[in-house]
């Protein structure tokens, strides 16, 4: 297998590169986020995966390791193939995908072309608990998902403690998340939720 390739970008496009190595050129498919690292370079290291089917011998290339990563990820799901898994990596990053797998988020995963409902489910299906494990959404709507939880029950346990009642406590808190889905404070809810209560 042939694991990067190091040398001169002799041709470069949207969808791929010609890079030279030793006197020999090679034609590496790329997603798009490549052709944006590497576009103001005249030299490069290129990550590969080696893909061979019974028809072509297809060599595709990433600038970063999390893009082959996610790449090898996706392929490995029947129904995704090369093509496919490079469509998706050009049109959303890896953490956006994992974001979208790990929220369940079919709708952001098939707004993809090439990729209609079930084969978005299937993504979905197939590489939700592994994200989940590897613990790799740093910047997502889940991670906001899951931090508003864990604040959540933060300020109820706060405000229970206060003396409120926990069911209109946690009504109060729920309202207060709702209206402010950009980042809050511990300290800031339960003073919105002294407010309201």
């Amino acid at each position: 297998m042939i694991s990067f390739l190091k040398g001169l970008i002799v041709e470069l496009e949207p969808t791929h590169l010609i890079i030279e190595v030793g006197g020999v050129g090679y034609h590496v498919n790329i997603p798009l986020s490549a052709y944006d690292a590497l576009k103001n370079q005249k030299e490069a290291k290129v990550l590969t995966h080696f893909h061979v089917k019974e028809d072509a011998q297809t060599l595709y290339g990433f600038y970063l390791p999390a893009e082959r990563t996610m790449f090898l990820d996706l392929i490995g799901i029947s129904g995704i193939g090369p093509s496919t898994a490079i469509g998706m990596l050009s049109a959303m990053n890896p953490n956006e995908i994992k974001s979208a797998i790990v929220a369940e988020n079919v709708k952001q995963i098939q707004s993809i072309k090439g990729i209609g409902g079930k084969t978005a489910q299937r993504v979905i299906l197939e590489l939700k608990d592994k994200y989940k494990k590897e613990g790799l959404i740093s910047e997502s709507s889940h991670s906001s998902v899951v931090s508003n939880n864990s604040l959540r029950n933060e300020a109820l346990s706060a405000l229970t403690n206060l003396g409120f009642a926990k069911n209109s406590a946690e009504k109060v808190i729920d309202k207060i998340l709702q209206a402010n889905e950009e980042n809050i404070t511990l300290e800031q809810l339960i003073k919105q939720a002294l407010k309201s209560a």
